[in-house]
């Protein structure tokens, strides 16, 4: 294996999702559904997430339970165990609320960046550049 290949396969994971987006992406599935912690952290998977280790993952919830911005109930089902079923909080909602805040401006900074770094082709598709008229190139 190219040694600058190992190198670019690390610094890929250095830049992967960061691990403080975990808590509001949580808490932004509960808003939409209740859930039970494995059917959540099968969200945040789908969502982009790598494996998340199922130990940390509840000790988190357990975590947000603490803190006020998740409540969970016990489901006892007819058959098979008993299951947590997790749920936002009020409090956890206006904690979502700050993070959505957060990233927003985050992100229009990303979009800055993006924008200087390649002015000629932008990566940011969510705000197209303006096209210079054709007689300008001539």
């Amino acid at each position: 294996m190219d040694t600058r290949e190992g190198k670019n396969q690390k610094s890929d994971s250095i830049f992967g999702t960061p691990q403080k987006l975990l808590i509001p992406l949580m808490l932004l599935h509960l808003r939409e559904w209740n859930s039970h912690g494995y059917e959540l952290m099968e969200k945040i998977t789908q969502f982009g997430f790598t494996p998340i280790n199922q130990g940390n993952f509840y000790r988190l919830l357990r975590k947000l339970e603490k803190d006020n911005l998740v409540s969970s109930e016990w489901d006892t089902p007819e058959k098979g165990p008993a299951k947590r079923v997790y749920s936002l909080t009020d409090a956890g909602e206006k904690y979502l609320d700050m993070w959505a805040g957060s990233l927003s401006q985050y992100q229009t900074l990303l979009n800055n960046f993006l924008d200087l770094y390649n002015p000629f082709f932008p990566i940011n598709q969510s705000s197209p550049k303006k096209e210079r008229p054709m007689d300008d190139m001539q």
